[in-house]
């Protein structure tokens, strides 16, 4: 099992940054993917960034140039830097650790909370 706890949400004014962290504990070695997604309310979940294990990342197109996705291997940790955010930003935000596709492990957080006031 593979647990995953987000913090680092909050309230934050139109052109205003946030770092979210993602700390992952458990029994990671399958694990080679990392993902955060949100969810707007009445809205489907998407994803915002992913980054593998090679360190290979990808962004939507709805937040690419303003986000950014790291990770610090030796604490378990993957971040998402947030700048210049919009109040369509707001949502929970949740991060997401899965395994090679044939080992179906897919793990979710509970989510932290980013409002974006305008």
């Amino acid at each position: 099992q593979v647990q995953l706890v987000e913090s680092g949400g909050g309230l934050v004014q139109s052109g205003g940054s946030l770092r979210l962290s993602c700390a992952a504990s458990g029994r990671l070695s399958n694990i080679n993917f990392m993902a955060w997604y949100r969810q707007a309310p009445g809205s489907r979940r998407e994803q915002v960034a992913s980054i593998t294990e090679s360190g290979y990342t990808h962004y939507s197109a709805f937040v690419k140039g303003r986000f950014t996705i790291s990770r610090d291997s030796a604490k378990n940790t993957v971040y998402l830097q947030m700048n210049n955010l919009e109040p369509e930003d707001t949502g929970v935000y949740y991060c997401n650790a899965e395994s090679p596709p044939g080992d179906h492990e897919v793990y979710w957080g509970r989510g932290t909370q980013v409002t974006v006031s305008s």
